[in-house]
């Protein structure tokens, strides 16, 4: 039955036999045969076709979520077992946002590669929804996000930074994420109405771009020290920061982990980054305070 799931969600994912057929490297007979031996089984009819393509019926649709669930858990089962049988090897999954992958992650992932050498890599960088999405997908095994559920990891500082010299960083536009991310919701939250000027995808395009004098950005403390400490970045003072984020570790459980990705996890909760408890923002100027506009 394994094979007849994959093969109902590909029908699913890319919305045809013709083009689920070619993916699966099957002739469209076998795959139809394939649907309907699943059918059989449940019992139920799964797929309509139609002009436009292949569709879940009702009865296909209540089953997508739960035969993602039982692949992911075959495949979770798979990796333990291969790992406890002693092949010295293993797979570990983890995704997060540009910050953490960037600046927050390496050097306990450095660590323990070099604890593992045998263990493959997998870090995928996305937004928090994202990553829970693949955790409750089963496509990654943890994952280093702000939320409301998870193990406490580390307290990210956001400060509002800006190239020396840029006139007026008061009033200057800002240079943040795309919508999705946790740093562009807290922007909107404590600098509403703030003026964005660009919307980018990595933490390094933002720096880049404020370091030239575009405008201000709000980010992690920890991914400005070095800038900081070069004076290629200053910290622009207003009340609103610091901000704290909480980054929490998030899995599917404990109990449902891989070897590998348990230790990994015992790493990361022994180790995590080290930076101020919280970054003392410089006293702002007189003038800075008093003209500053409400974002």
């Amino acid at each position: 039955m394994i094979d007849e799931l994959r093969h109902f969600l590909l029908i699913v994912e890319l919305g045809t036999f013709t083009e689920a057929a070619r993916r699966a490297h099957l002739s469209q007979p076998a795959l139809t045969a394939s649907i309907h031996r699943l059918e059989a089984l449940f019992q139920a009819r799964l797929l309509e076709r139609g002009p436009g393509g292949a569709s879940p019926t009702a009865a296909g649709a209540a089953l997508v979520s739960r035969a993602r669930a039982a692949l992911a858990a075959l495949e979770d089962g798979r990796r333990a077992v291969a790992e406890i049988e002693g092949l010295h090897a293993g797979e570990v999954r983890i995704g997060g946002g540009a910050t953490v992958c960037t600046y927050l992650l390496p050097a306990t992932l450095a660590a323990f590669r070099a604890e593992h050498p045998g263990v493959r890599f997998l870090l995928r960088e996305a937004n928090a929804d994202e990553v829970e999405a693949m955790l409750h997908a089963g496509e990654l095994d943890l994952g280093v996000i702000t939320s409301e559920r998870g193990e406490p990891w580390f307290d990210d500082w956001l400060v509002l930074v800006a190239a020396p010299g840029l006139a007026r960083p008061e009033a200057a536009p800002f240079v943040t994420f795309g919508k999705g991310s946790t740093t562009r919701a807290l922007l909107g939250r404590h600098f509403p109405g703030a003026e964005v000027v660009m919307e980018l995808g990595s933490i390094a395009a933002v720096k880049g771009n404020v370091r030239a004098g575009i405008g201000v950005a709000l980010v992690s403390r920890s991914a400005v020290e070095h800038d900081l400490a070069a004076g290629r970045l200053v910290v622009v003072p207003h009340p609103a920061t610091p901000l704290l984020r909480p980054l929490m570790l998030v899995h599917r459980g404990v109990e449902r982990l891989p070897p590998a990705a348990a230790r990994l996890r015992e790493m990361l909760l022994a180790r995590p980054p080290s930076a101020p408890t919280r970054p003392e923002a410089p006293a702002a100027p007189r003038r800075a305070r008093s003209k500053r506009r409400a974002r």
